[in-house]
């Protein structure tokens, strides 16, 4: 079979808390680990989606819009679903399997991906990314 999952490819989450929301792979498992012996990818994802901004908006609120919530998460390739897209943003220094280990470590990565997102979101690339996914 093709390995189809790769790093920086955008999925959608099927399944748990973050179910609709877009996700990048940040690192794939396909032989899974001792502790989760099926296929599964260490992802970032948007939790919290930009607002919309228009015109006459202050620079102060455009800047409150233009906010992103981030989270990281192990998911099985069953709860994936992905999609064409590719995110060319750079993550694997910042995330990594001993940043889920506890919890200060989790939110201090948490912040740096959400950094790096509203840097890609304020440089208008990837526009389909930082969108609801709507139905």
């Amino acid at each position: 079979m093709v390995k189809f999952l790769k790093p920086n490819k955008a999925v959608i989450v099927l399944q748990g808390r973050y179910a609709g929301r877009k996700a990048v792979i940040v690192r794939t498992f396909d032989d899974g680990t001792r502790d989760r012996p099926y296929g599964h990818c260490l992802v970032a994802g948007i939790y919290k989606y930009p607002a919309k901004v228009i015109k006459k908006d202050s620079d102060k609120k455009t800047a409150k819009k233009s906010r992103v919530k981030a989270f990281i998460k192990l998911v099985n390739y069953q709860h994936l679903m992905p999609t064409r897209y590719t995110l060319d943003v750079d993550l694997k220094d910042v995330v990594n399997i001993d940043s889920l280990q506890s919890k200060d470590k989790k939110v201090t990565a948490a912040k740096e991906i959400k950094k790096r997102f509203e840097e890609r979101f304020k440089t208008g690339k990837n526009r389909w990314f930082f969108t609801k996914l709507r139905f």
